[in-house]
């Protein structure tokens, strides 16, 4: 008897701490809030404080160079019967501005094939700074006849590109991928390695 009795004030016990315990975890966030308010603690920016009468100011990117405009030409070439193209010309950005265009792609030929793309850039000192974040040249991919597939290439221009660089063309040249490219017959790199040599 007096084994269950002990139990049951354990059990008793053990219920009361569990009660505690999940009270203390339900009024943690409203104190925690409350605490932060008083305090000042955890406010990222003044916008974020409640001022009667005052509209809060959503800072702005200050990434972004809102003084520089870089017109970003687009170029589409393919080694292959497939339409490949920009949905657009070129685009006027910001340094610093996250842009997003797009690339239109049709197989016409009457096969699957799989393709890739690889970009290049105009001037060249502009690679270093002209970051992709999605770009349909990162994988290959494999499309059925007649298949049509729109692509985003997003991109963000870095602020320390050269003032002097005011277009930048961003080109891409879309082959097939296994397609058997016969190479430069033997006769004709024997050649052109001799040329190298005489100069």
């Amino acid at each position: 008897m007096n084994l269950q009795r002990l139990n049951r004030q354990m059990l008793g016990k053990l219920a009361v701490v569990t009660l505690a315990m999940f009270a203390f975890g339900y009024g943690l966030v409203p104190l925690y809030k409350s605490i932060c308010e008083l305090t000042g603690i955890n406010v990222l920016a003044l916008g974020e404080q409640a001022v009667p009468g005052v509209k809060a100011k959503v800072p702005s990117n200050s990434q972004v160079d809102m003084s520089r405009t870089i017109t970003v030409e687009f170029d589409a070439n393919s080694r292959g019967v497939w339409h490949f193209k920009p949905a657009q010309r070129s685009v006027q950005v910001h340094p610093g501005e996250l842009t997003t265009v797009m690339y239109e792609f049709q197989n016409t030929q009457n096969r699957r094939m799989a393709a890739q793309a690889i970009p290049s850039y105009a001037p060249q000192q502009a690679q270093a700074h002209f970051n992709k974040v999605e770009c349909f040249c990162f994988n290959q991919y494999t499309l059925e006849p007649g298949e049509k597939k729109v692509w985003p290439v997003a991109f963000v221009i870095d602020p320390k590109l050269s003032k002097d660089v005011n277009t930048i063309t961003l080109s891409y040249t879309f082959f097939e991928v296994g397609s058997g490219i016969p190479p430069a017959p033997v006769a004709a790199v024997k050649a052109a390695t001799l040329l190298g040599q005489g100069s």
